[in-house]
């Protein structure tokens, strides 16, 4: 045989293993990728959730994973790694296919009654920021989700920042949801 097809035969399983590696490691965000290189933006939403409940309740619930004691069904997807005064560190557990979970990490900040925003530090993609602002609608809250992303590599970057956000929106959607039916239950019963 020749020696070409030889290693040809040893590399592509090679490189065939190590693509699929490098994938999973950039969906499940354990090998992020930031080169600073064509860099391509796209925004987030906007997604609006009216809520029957005040802003304060509703800030208190979209908060306490963070600032006090996650529900049990949070403490499977949030977790604090470092907490301060309006300030905390968290990684983010999604579940993407069949056992694949995806980890982000983000800083969170609060701005009491009105803001959370996020900052990814780590994740499948380079570059997030999101910002919930709760709106005061005369006993009711106007709860506004918007922010942007970003990948590198120019074309590529644009088609891989299409597909990430597309699951984001929809596990915004899903939380968004959640804080919907938990602030409602609580004005209902305080």
């Amino acid at each position: 045989m020749r020696t070409w097809i030889k290693r040809l035969i040893v590399a592509a399983p090679t490189a065939v293993a190590a693509g699929a590696a490098g994938y999973l490691g950039l969906v499940t965000g354990a090998v992020p990728l930031d080169l600073g290189v064509g860099r391509r933006f796209r925004p987030l939403g906007p997604l609006q959730v009216d809520i029957a409940a005040p802003r304060e309740v509703v800030f208190d619930v979209v908060a306490q994973p963070y600032l006090g004691r996650p529900t049990h069904a949070m403490a499977d997807k949030v977790r604090v790694l470092e907490r301060g005064a309006d300030l905390v560190l968290a990684a983010h557990r999604t579940p993407i296919r069949g056992r694949l979970v995806a980890t982000t990490v983000e800083a969170v900040k609060f701005r009491r009654p009105d803001r959370v925003s996020f900052r990814l530090v780590r994740g499948p993609v380079p570059h997030v920021t999101e910002e919930f602002r709760l709106d005061d609608d005369d006993g009711r809250t106007r709860l506004i989700y918007r922010g942007e992303m970003a990948a590198d590599l120019w074309r590529v970057g644009q088609w891989w920042a299409g597909a990430v956000a597309g699951r984001w929106e929809t596990t915004v959607a899903g939380s968004l949801a959640a804080v919907k039916n938990e602030a409602e239950r609580r004005a209902r019963h305080p």
